[in-house]
């Protein structure tokens, strides 16, 4: 592994750290440091939409916090899979959320999956050009 295959990757676990950091705090314009202009997003399997990015920011900023009043995610076991100015990323993600129980309390919920991310070196570093959310399973849904 060479300086700037080391570098990429490094790159590119910041863009996922950005991306869980920015939906858990409900930093929504941070996502404008993770995804190109372009990008498409396929949040279906965990029961939301299939959209482009410019849809996705306003529709995560408005859903998220009337469902979830607190998100934290974990990332691991990152693939990395490097084509040049490319690259095809897989991570583990484990994301309790707080939800309200429907009687004036509150309960924890839970998805894991894996994170299917295309991404490409631009001028301003990696981006997502394209995100999947694949559920794996899910608990108190």
């Amino acid at each position: 592994m060479d300086l700037q295959e080391i570098r990429d990757r490094i790159e590119i676990a910041d863009v996922l750290t950005r991306y869980t950091r920015a939906i858990d705090t409900g930093d929504w314009d941070k996502l404008d440091t993770v995804f190109t202009p372009d990008a498409s997003i396929d949040y279906s399997e965990s029961g939301g939409i299939i959209a482009s990015y410019p849809e996705i920011k306003p529709w995560l900023a408005e859903m998220l916090p009337m469902f979830f009043s607190k998100r934290m995610h974990m990332l691991g076991q990152i693939e990395v899979d490097l084509h040049g100015d490319e690259a095809d990323v897989v991570a583990y993600f484990h994301n309790p959320m707080l939800m309200d129980d429907g009687q004036g309390g509150q309960k924890v919920v839970e998805i894991g999956g894996l994170y299917h991310h295309t991404m490409i070196r631009t001028p301003d570093g990696w981006r997502s050009r394209q995100l999947h959310e694949e559920c794996v399973w899910r608990r108190n849904i």
